[in-house]
C-alpha cells in the first residue's frame, strides 16, 4: 500500500477533507500517512483529527506525524502539497501595499501583483521540496493544491523531472452551480472545460445531448440567479463562455470593473475578500483544534462569521452546516459515543487519483499540466487546466485543440505575467518581476507605471525575508 505524504498538513480543515476522502475508498485504508508540517500546534491538530477520523472508521491506517519534511517524503509514493508561505501576514501585505498606491484586490492569490508575489515566496520552497524528492521519493507524483497554482506547477516541471499535477476544485466546483442555476441534477450535466487554472472555460454544456448555454443565459435574466455571479455572467455577456472561478476571483483578473468604484457597489465586488476567508479560516480551526481534543463545543458565532465573509455564495447554507454537525458532535460526545462530525467525500480530485492509479479504475479530473500541444493556442510549455484520464498509467492530459480566439487572448494575457514571474525566479533575475507587473490587466489599469514600479519596491522591501534569493 502507498505512503502518501501531506507537506502543509496544518491546513487544518482541508486536510481533514483530504483524509477522509483517501480513508473513505476501502482500498487505501493500509495506505501509510504522514503529516508534515513547520506549525506544531497545527500538525497536532491534524494528527489528533486524523487519529480520530481512522478510529471512527473502524480501520487501522497508519498515522505518523512529523516536523521534518525529509522524513515525510522518504519513499513516498505520493506528495500533496499545501503549504502557504508567509501566512496571514505574508497576504495582508499584499493587499495593503496596492491599495496604499490605489490598487484593490479581491483574493490576491493566483494572478495579478499579490499572485505574483505568493509565486515569488511560495517558488522556491516548492523547489526544495521537489530536490528532496528526487533524493527520497523520484518516482512519487506531487500533487499540488498550493497557489499562485499555474505558477507554481510551471515552475515545478520546468526545474525537474518530478511527475507534477496541479488540482483545484473550480471546474467541478463550477459544474455545480451552473447545474443549480439552470434548473437540473448534476449528474445529468455534461460539459467540456479547458483553458488555465481560475480562468478554464466551459466550452460546451449539454443536458440530454441538447446545448445547455440557451438555458443558462435565459437564467441569467433571473435577477436572484444573476446577483449569486455578477462579474461570471457579465464575463459570459462580453465573451460568450462561463469561466471556471468565482465572481471574486474573476473580478481582479480584468480591468473592467474593480477599477470603476459604481461597478464594485454594481457587481457587488467584496474587495479584500480573502483577508475575511483568513479570518473565518481561524475560527473554524479553532473549532476543529476542540474536536481533535474531544472538548464539548459551543455553538459556531454566526453573527460573527458573516460578518467576516458576507458576500460568499453558499455561506449561510456553511454555517448552518457546521452549527448542525457541532450539535451532533455533542450529541455523540454526551453519549459516551465517538465524537467527530459526520464524514463525507468532497470534491477534492487528489484521493481519486490515487485509488484510480492503485486499483486501475478509470476516472477523468481536471488536472493543471504542461502544455505540450494540448491547447494548440496557447504557448507551448505554460501551464494549463485540461481533462486528463487517470488509471493505472497515471495522469494522460487529453487534447484540446484551438480555444475560441477571444478565449485563448483572454488567457494569454494571465499566461504573460505567469512566465515572466516563473522565470524571475528561476533565473534569479528581479527585473522579469518588474516586468509582470508592468503587464498586469488590472495593476496597468490602474496605475501609472512609475507608481507600479515603487508600489514593486515597496513590495520587495516588505518581504525581503522570503525574497533574499535575488540579493
Amino acid at each position: 500500500m502507498p505512503k502518501i505524504a501531506m507537506i502543509g498538513a496544518g491546513s487544518v480543515v482541508f486536510t481533514k477533507n483530504l483524509i477522509t476522502d483517501i480513508l473513505l475508498f476501502p482500498e487505501l485504508q493500509e495506505s501509510e500517512i504522514h503529516l508534515m508540517d513547520i506549525d506544531e500546534d497545527r500538525l497536532n491538530t491534524a494528527y489528533g483529527l486524523t487519529k480520530r477520523i481512522i478510529q471512527k472508521l473502524g480501520i487501522k491506517t497508519k498515522v505518523y506525524a512529523t516536523l521534518d519534511r525529509k522524513e515525510a517524503l522518504k519513499d513516498a509514493s505520493y506528495v500533496i502539497n499545501t503549504i502557504q508561505v508567509g501566512g496571514h501576514e505574508a497576504t495582508i501585505v499584499d493587499f495593503d501595499i496596492p491599495e496604499r498606491y490605489g490598487l484593490r484586490q479581491t483574493i490576491a492569490d493566483t494572478h495579478g501583483i499579490g499572485g505574483i508575489f505568493r509565486a515569488l515566496r511560495t517558488i522556491p520552497v516548492l523547489l526544495d521540496i521537489i530536490e528532496d524528492m528526487q533524493k527520497l521519493c523520484p518516482e512519487a507524483l506531487l500533487i499540488n493544491y498550493s497557489n499562485p497554482m499555474a505558477m507554481n506547477v510551471w515552475a515545478v516541471y520546468e526545474a525537474s523531472p518530478i511527475k507534477v499535477v496541479g488540482l483545484c476544485h473550480s471546474i467541478q466546483g463550477t459544474a455545480g452551480q451552473l447545474a443549480r442555476y439552470i434548473g437540473v441534477p448534476y449528474e445529468k450535466l455534461r460539459y467540456r472545460a479547458a483553458g488555465i487554472n481560475h480562468m478554464n472555460w466551459f466550452l460546451e454544456l449539454e443536458v440530454d445531448g441538447k446545448d445547455a448555454y440557451p438555458a443558462l443565459r435565459k437564467a441569467m435574466e433571473n435577477p436572484e440567479i444573476y446577483q449569486k455571479d455578477p462579474v461570471r455572467f457579465e464575463i459570459m455577456k462580453l465573451f460568450g463562455y462561463f469561466v471556471s472561478e468565482s465572481s471574486e476571483h474573476m473580478a481582479e483578473y480584468v480591468p473592467y470593473f474593480i477599477p470603476h468604484e459604481e461597478k464594485i457597489k454594481q457587481l457587488n465586488i467584496p474587495i479584500r475578500e480573502l483577508i475575511r476567508r483568513d479570518r473565518m479560516g481561524d475560527e473554524i480551526y479553532k473549532y476543529y483544534r476542540r474536536i481533535a481534543k474531544g472538548e464539548r463545543l459551543p455553538e459556531i458565532d454566526e453573527e460573527k462569521i458573516m460578518q467576516m465573509n458576507p458576500s460568499t455564495p453558499g455561506i449561510r447554507e456553511y454555517i448552518n452546516r457546521l452549527q448542525k454537525e457541532i450539535r451532533e458532535y455533542n450529541q455523540r460526545l454526551a453519549e459516551g459515543k465517538n465524537p467527530l462530525p459526520p464524514l463525507k467525500r468532497s470534491p477534492e480530485y487528489a484521493s481519486k487519483i490515487i485509488h484510480s492509479i492503485e486499483t486501475g479504475h478509470r476516472r477523468c479530473i481536471h488536472g493543471n499540466v504542461k502544455n505540450s500541444g494540448l491547447i494548440t493556442n496557447l504557448p507551448h510549455g505554460c501551464c494549463v487546466e485540461v481533462p486528463c484520464m487517470v488509471d493505472k498509467n497515471g495522469i494522460q492530459p487529453t487534447y484540446v485543440g484551438e480555444l475560441p480566439p477571444q478565449l485563448a487572448a483572454l488567457n494569454r494575457t494571465q499566461i504573460n505575467v505567469q512566465e515572466l514571474a516563473v522565470r524571475a525566479v528561476l533565473e534569479r533575475k528581479k527585473e522579469y518581476v518588474y516586468y509582470a507587473a508592468l503587464l498586469d490587466p488590472l495593476a496597468k489599469a490602474v496605475l501609472r507605471s512609475d507608481e507600479i514600479i515603487a508600489m514593486v519596491d515597496e513590495l520587495f522591501e516588505a518581504h525581503k525575508r522570503y525574497l533574499g534569493y535575488f540579493d
